[in-house]
């Protein structure tokens, strides 16, 4: 946490650190080529920021759209400062893909509103496999990494507002 508490406002900004930062990964099976890298960026930024693997929680799903409930579940628990969502979905020839994403994106949001927890977004939606591979760990970063960040922040920020 960050304040300032001089003659401007009071700023709260969250920090980097995972240390006995207990995080549940919801990660979809479908597409694994892609999110198993989503999920190793995701362990990686943790790891890196003081986290621990014996503080992490793997919960695999079967798809994108089943992210949202097992998310909720888990930020429901009681168990975890954060969860992260990790799924990738690919347009194809129908319009499947709107429905999905949509679906899953709106879902994690419930979850994190509903729990109070934060709810770390790593759901990637691209049009082709080659975008998801740029993003899951290619010339597009891993996005993973970036749900991982965002949940350290988050968790920091919520704790210096209670």
């Amino acid at each position: 946490m960050s304040t300032n508490q001089t003659q401007g406002p009071t700023l709260i900004e969250g920090k980097l650190d995972a240390r006995s930062m207990n995080v549940a990964v919801v990660l979809s099976r479908f597409n694994s080529r892609i999110t198993e890298s989503l999920l190793k960026g995701a362990v990686d930024c943790l790891i890196r920021h003081g986290g621990e693997e014996k503080n992490l929680t793997i919960v695999r799903v079967p798809g994108a759209f089943e992210i949202p409930l097992a998310a909720a579940k888990a930020a429901q628990s009681g168990k975890f400062k954060a969860v992260i969502g990790l799924g990738a979905v690919v347009r194809g020839d129908t319009p499947h893909f709107d429905f999905v994403a949509s679906e899953a994106t709106r879902g994690m949001g419930r979850a994190a509103y509903e729990s109070g927890i934060p709810v770390a977004f790593g759901l990637i939606t691209t049009e082709d496999e080659e975008q998801a591979l740029a993003r899951s760990g290619g010339k597009a970063g891993n996005k993973g990494w970036d749900a991982a960040m965002t949940a350290m922040e988050m968790v920091s920020v919520m704790e210096s507002l209670s």
